[in-house]
């Protein structure tokens, strides 16, 4: 019971900590990162300084996870969680991505495989 009790109190001082402007301060961080998307998109890879390649979609994708994360950790309140619950949540998430890596480059040499054959 008192461990109940000390728990509610801890995530409700963590909640308690998400302010006004705390909350304004996390929107111009994801404000900035979803700039940064612009940037790259619009401003170097429209205009040509930047290939448009594999590693500009895995930036698009990291900054993507970046905000999503921020977006869970802090408006969906995750961050104030137990690490057991996060890890609960992660894991099967890490997992799947995998899987979809996987599908896709077993789908790849499939591809390129069948291919030949017909």
């Amino acid at each position: 019971m008192i461990t109940e009790q000390t728990e509610a109190h801890r995530y409700a001082h963590a909640e308690a900590d998400m302010t006004k402007s705390k909350i304004w301060k996390v929107f111009f961080y994801l404000l900035g990162l979803t700039a940064l998307e612009f940037i790259i998109a619009l401003g170097f890879v429209e205009t040509g300084i930047i290939e448009k390649s594999i590693s500009v979609v895995v930036v698009y994708i990291l900054l993507t996870l970046w905000k999503a994360f921020y977006i869970v950790a802090y408006f969906m309140h995750l961050g104030f969680e137990k690490k057991g619950f996060k890890i609960m949540l992660g894991l099967p998430l890490l997992l799947l991505a995998y899987l979809i890596v996987l599908i896709l480059i077993e789908g790849d040499y499939i591809g390129i495989h069948m291919y030949k054959l017909f």
